[in-house]
């Protein structure tokens, strides 16, 4: 595979470029650490997501859509590796937001290939060589977040992640975390990955994971799938050291304010699976801080009872 050794100064440097060249548009956000069951968790505020475009609605046959990993804009064009691309997210959130996209189409529905495990490995141990840390996430499914049907993975520096907390707050990558087994109201199924494994030990641990997220769903819930398709929607979040599987049946709940007005949704893709949470409107945002309580109805509501989950292999 090509090098990406200096991966994480070139995501920064095109960042840079990209953003003074009006390639991306990048959304300061607000951010706060509530807790849910003592797990801290981010919510960051933007009202730029309720406006970010979105590309998950089912298609009527032949219908065209705007792909933006057919050919990537030379302006968000990282670097290209030898079955994918790597752009940068054209609307973020979070500082150097970039994304592992297949260079052939291939459906985001679709189960995860060997390449797609590996080419991902390589950029979290790129970053962890050059003594950062990077969190990685796949969103599949109608109830996952997804927002393109292109496949793709995404990916946030942690560093970056950490921006625009207060000094003393503490909130570490959640993914990471889920080895000492927190009390959490969602399933999910975690493994540790071993020391420098092969794409094909990752894409084993990864379908054993997926599998246990697919039998612990009720069979009422799974869609009819064609082939290579997973009959769940699932987040995937994994660093270099873990990676966890959480099944979806929803994108997220409405959630009534201290008043009783309906709000939201608060809808969740796989950034859960760091500890964060986006929210698109000034009311959810004041919602969750005056009622902490919200917070776990909300990760309770999005997947499966945890009392289901058998969190590690």
């Amino acid at each position: 595979m090509k090098s990406i050794r200096n991966l994480p100064s070139l995501v920064r440097d095109k960042f840079i470029a990209a953003q003074k060249g009006g390639d991306l548009t990048f959304y300061q956000t607000q951010v706060s650490i509530l807790q849910c069951h003592g797990v801290p968790f981010q919510v960051r505020f933007s009202p730029a997501l309720a406006n970010k475009p979105k590309s998950n609605r089912p298609r009527a046959p032949k219908e065209k859509f705007f792909d933006p990993f057919a050919d990537p804009a030379p302006g968000l064009l990282i670097t290209d590796l030898p079955s994918h691309f790597l752009v940068l997210n054209k609307f973020p959130v979070i500082p150097d937001h970039f994304i592992l996209a297949t260079k052939e189409f291939k459906e985001q529905t679709h189960l995860l290939e060997e390449d797609d495990i590996g080419a991902a490995y390589e950029c979290l141990k790129a970053y962890r060589e050059n003594g950062e840390e990077l969190f990685g996430f796949f969103n599949s499914g109608e109830h996952s977040g997804a927002s393109q049907p292109h496949r793709h993975i995404q990916f946030l520096p942690v560093e970056s992640m950490r921006s625009g907390m207060k000094t003393g707050e503490e909130w570490n990558v959640l993914a990471d975390g889920l080895a000492k087994n927190p009390e959490l109201p969602f399933a999910y199924f975690w493994s540790a990955l071993p020391e420098n494994p092969t794409s094909q030990q990752l894409h084993d641990i990864y379908r054993s994971l997926h599998d246990k997220a697919v039998r612990a769903t009720d069979d009422s819930l799974h869609v009819s799938t064609a082939e290579n398709d997973s009959p769940i929607s699932y987040n995937l979040g994994f660093t270099d050291r873990s990676m966890v599987v959480c099944p979806r049946t929803l994108e997220g709940p409405m959630i009534k304010s201290s008043k009783g007005e309906s709000i939201g949704p608060v809808s969740l893709n796989g950034t859960l699976l760091a500890g964060t949470l986006l929210v698109k409107s000034e009311a959810e945002w004041d919602t969750l801080h005056n009622d902490e309580s919200k917070l776990s109805d909300v990760l309770g509501s999005i997947g499966i009872s945890s009392i289901k989950s058998n969190a590690r292999i």
